[in-house]
This record gives C-alpha cells, structure tokens and sequence, in this order.
C-alpha cells in the first residue's frame, strides 16, 4: 500500500509539475506573440506617417515644377514674337583655283589644265538668329552671321519677310546691328543685368538651330566669365550655359525667367558640331554698349589706357610680393599715353577699376574699352606692396593707332591703311573689310625686299587674322627686334593668296 500511495503521488507531483512548466511555456509564447503583434502594428503604422510625410511633400515638388515649367512659357509666349530668322547671301569673286598652273606645261601637257579666266563669282549662303532691340527695327546679332553680307533677308516670327541692311559690325566682340523698316506692332525683347547673373541660374534659349524657327531650350548658367574661347586678342567675358545651343541659334537670346535677355548666344564647344553641353553667350551689358555704339556711329569707339597688360602667375605673385594672383600687371607704359600722364608705371598691379575689382588682365582691357571716353576713372594699383590711387583720363583706342604708325612704318617699311569699305572687300575677293591695304613702300624696306608691292594687301601675321588697322598696329608692336614673321597677303595684281617670310626691324 505504501509503493502503490507513493507511486500515485508521485504521478500526481509530475503531473502538476509538467502543467505548471506548460503554463509558464505558454504565456511565454502568448507574451511574445502579443508583442510582436504589436510591434508588426506599430511597424504598420509608420509607412503610414512616412506615406503622409511623402504625400505633403509631393504637392510642394509639384509646385515648383510646375513654377518652372510656367516660367519657361512664359518667357518663351513673351520673347518669340521678337526673335527672327536670319537669312544671309554673300556673293564673293575669288582667283581660279587652276590659275598659279595655267602657263605650267608640265601640268598642261599631263593634266591637260584648261584655259580659265582669273575669277569666278561663287554665292553663299548661311542663316542664323537675331533678336528686335527697339520699335526703329534695329536687330542685335552676331557679326559672323551677318559680316560680309551682300544680302540678308528677315523672317519675323509672324512669317513676314523684311530685307534688312548692316547699320554696323564689331568683329572684336562677334556683334553686329542690322535693321528692318519698322512694322506696326513690332515686338522687341527686353535687357537684363548680366553682371547680376549667377551661377545656376536657370535660363532660356531661343533661335533657329538648323533652321528650325521658334526652337526653345532650357538650361542653367554653369560659369562666368569664361575667356581664350575664340581669338585672344578679341574682347571676351562669356557666360557659360548648358541650355542646348547648335549652329543656327547664333545671334539669339538668352534669358532669364524674368523674360530679359542676359546674353546673346554666340559659340559653343563641340567636337561633334552640335550641343554638347557647353554653350557660350557675350553678356548683356557689354552687347548693348557695342549696339548702342554702332547705332551711334556705325562703328565702335573703345576707351583706352596706353598700357600694355598681362595675367599674374603664381611665380611673378611671389616676385613682386603680392599673396593674391588677381589683378593685372603693367607690363609696359606707352609715352605719352593716358596712363603715363595719370603716372602708372611698370610693375605696378591694377586691382580696382572705376570702383570694381579686377580679376585679370582681360577684365582690365574689358572695363576701360567700354568706358567713356574723355571721363575720368578711379584707378587703384598695387606699387612695392603699397595701394595707389590714380585718376586717369580714358583716351581714344584709335589714337594709339597714330602713336604707333611711325613705329610701324619705321619696323616693315611701308605705310599701310585699312580695307575700309565693303566694296573695296569685293574687290579683293575678302570676305569682309579686314587686312590692311599697302599705300607708301619703301624698296630696301622689310616689305619691299621679299617683293611686296603698293596695292598688295596682307591679311594675317603669324596665322592671326588681321581686322582692321588697330588690330594689325597691335600685332606689328607686340613683335620683337628682328622677328621673322609668316604674312599671309593678297596680291593685287592676280588675286591670289600666299604666305611669305618677312624679317622685321
């Protein structure tokens, strides 16, 4: 009886024992289901408050698109009645390719080179785009869209089309002004700041690319003042953009979302001969002060310092002790020059101008040649470490041409004019007035030794075009004593081209 009281009690004690240990196991289990049940709601619940997060935000973003998408109508509704197409014809007479060898009779005999006569007349034919400035007709473009033009028609944006004639061309700056007789309710675009323009910018261009009117494009500014784009000696401060700029869109607007134009849209750089991404426009500020001039006077009147100007490197910095690369070195100082008067001297480092400090040497030659001329500026330069201030009275850019002209004749032997006028280009079979006209020789000079003549017309020196008599006075100064030189000239009698050897004094 004892075994079978305790074999039952110990039944009942294990028995016990497992339920309680069942027990415990179970609410175990019910606690961690009951948690993770709750944690899995309260995961549920946070997609739901990121969800509304993205939802507030969505409207927002839809805003803003939706701004900038309305902008860019507007300013494309506002500016196309005022941008139009450009069609341009050139007529040029140019030597027979076939006439150095006509006499030859090796090449007659082989080749059987017919007889020819001297020149042929070949007509060209390009396009670009412009933008109307004022209700007169006047329309701003670039001068290689127009510059040599014998005809140039307009179409508006309406599809009228105008004859248009030059009022005047400025190769330095790649600017140009032709004008329509006035319409009634013709638009004209508006001008902006360029110098108040920032980087990332957004901006709108407009033009013709490829002959496709009324093309718009959208962007932002990506640099500024970009130089070394096209010719050195040219005046550049280009705006950088990446709004879709092709051939064709030359001479078009760029504008900011205010509708005004920022800069007129000149080049891009491309491997391709299309958009890559790197468009370039002249600011606005500089292309209406040559418009307004060449409406003026038909021609651009630059101010002028009398000094020859370079960048600072990091070693000339440290030889004349200066911890900054910004400025513009004095070089040389021309006698009798403004600067000299106003007591600039050699080495000394321009930092300011007219209230404005300069950054290099081109910012330097682009804020005097749109100064004034015969107003005075607020000079500030750095001399042995120490600021100056100077006043100097902005001169004539062409005097500097008759200061020099004595040097220059004194160096090549000759006197020399500019090809002034169009018709005198045609003559010569140029595509534009550009090259200087030999008028005086001297027969021992550097000219008249190699076989120049009076009449001849040289067109470029060591592969820089020449555009006009400043421009070749610049060239022949900057030369050194006894520099052998490559001329590339036209003769008057055959005209026909060629490159030759001359030794300067």
């Amino acid at each position: 009886m004892t075994r079978y009281f305790f074999n039952r009690y110990y039944f009942l004690t294990r028995t016990l024992a497992r339920a309680f240990l069942y027990g415990i196991v179970i609410l175990s289990l019910s606690s961690l289901a009951f948690t993770a049940c709750a944690r899995q709601e309260e995961q549920g619940k946070k997609p739901d408050r990121v969800s509304s997060r993205a939802a507030a935000q969505e409207p927002e973003l839809s805003k803003a698109t939706a701004g900038l998408s309305t902008a860019i109508e507007h300013v494309a509704r506002q500016a196309i009645p005022a941008v139009v197409y450009i069609e341009v014809t050139k007529r040029q007479e140019v030597s027979t390719p076939l006439l150095p060898f006509e006499n030859n009779p090796f090449f007659r005999r082989f080749f059987g080179v017919p007889e020819a006569p001297q020149k042929f007349k070949r007509e060209l034919r390009g396009l670009g785009t412009g933008m109307i400035m004022d209700s007169q007709g006047h329309i701003l473009t670039n001068n290689h869209v127009v510059g040599g033009a014998t005809e140039i028609e307009v179409l508006l944006a309406s599809g009228e089309r105008c004859p248009a004639t030059v009022v005047g061309t400025d190769p330095k700056t790649d600017l140009a002004v032709i004008q329509i007789s006035v319409k009634k309710g013709l638009s004209h675009v508006t001008f902006g700041d360029s110098d108040k323009v920032e980087v990332g910018q957004w901006v709108v261009a407009i033009g013709h690319p490829r002959g496709l009117d009324q093309t718009v494009t959208q962007g932002i500014i990506s640099a500024k003042h970009r130089t070394g784009i096209m010719d050195p000696s040219t005046y550049q401060d280009y705006l950088q953009t990446d709004a879709a700029i092709n051939p064709g869109n030359s001479g078009g607007p760029l504008l900011n979302l205010q509708g005004e134009v920022i800069g007129v849209n000149a080049a891009i750089a491309s491997q391709s001969g299309g958009f890559e991404g790197i468009g370039f426009a002249i600011p606005s500020k500089m292309a209406l002060y040559i418009a307004g001039q060449l409406i003026d006077h038909g021609k651009v009147e630059r101010g002028w310092l009398g000094v020859s100007i370079q960048d600072l490197s990091p070693q000339l910095a440290d030889k004349f002790g200066v911890e900054s690369e910004k400025g513009a070195l004095i070089a040389e100082v021309m006698k009798s020059g403004p600067a000299e008067k106003a007591g600039m001297k050699r080495g000394d480092i321009v930092i300011a101008y007219g209230g404005k400090d300069i950054a290099n040497a081109g910012a330097l030659r682009n804020e005097v040649a749109t100064s004034p001329i015969g107003e005075e500026a607020k000079v500030t330069v750095l001399r042995k470490g120490k600021k100056v201030e100077l006043a100097v009275t902005i001169g004539k850019l062409g005097d500097r041409a008759k200061l020099l002209s004595a040097s220059v004749k004194e160096r090549l032997g000759a006197e020399l004019k500019p090809v002034a006028t169009p018709e005198e280009a045609q003559k010569y079979g140029v595509g534009s007035p550009q090259g200087v006209e030999i008028a005086w020789l001297n027969p021992k000079g550097p000219l008249g030794q190699v076989g120049f003549e009076v009449g001849d017309i040289l067109l470029e020196i060591n592969h820089r075009p020449i555009e006009d008599f400043e421009s070749f006075v610049g060239l022949v100064s900057a030369l050194q004593p006894h520099q052998k030189i490559v001329i590339l000239a036209l003769d008057h009698r055959s005209g026909n081209t060629g490159y030759v050897e001359v030794e300067v004094r």
